[in-house]
């Protein structure tokens, strides 16, 4: 097994992997790693991207969730609204 020593080496064995990427302002991302750097920017592809919106029903002050999803190609993300990075689960 490679050994770990600091957070990035984490990411430097998901690339050509799929991750999860959560981000600022309730926006999830899956998509396959193919580059990163220091500051955590990255570059996915084939990401489906999904959006939570939570709105609260002014009669009844319920709180309604909603989701959206879209897919896209090729996607570069700003390391300064990554959140979490999870790597691929490995199973042996």
């Amino acid at each position: 097994m490679t050994s770990i020593e600091s957070p990035l080496d984490l990411i430097r064995l998901s690339l050509s992997e799929r991750v999860y990427v959560k981000l600022r302002s309730s926006r999830e991302l899956r998509g396959t790693l193919h580059a990163y750097d220091q500051h955590l920017n990255m570059v996915l592809g084939n990401v489906e991207e999904t959006v939570t919106v939570t709105e609260v029903d002014e009669e009844t002050d319920e709180e309604i969730v909603k989701k959206s999803k879209r897919e896209v190609d090729m996607l570069f993300v700003r390391g300064d609204v990554v959140v979490l990075v999870s790597p691929p689960l490995k199973t042996t």
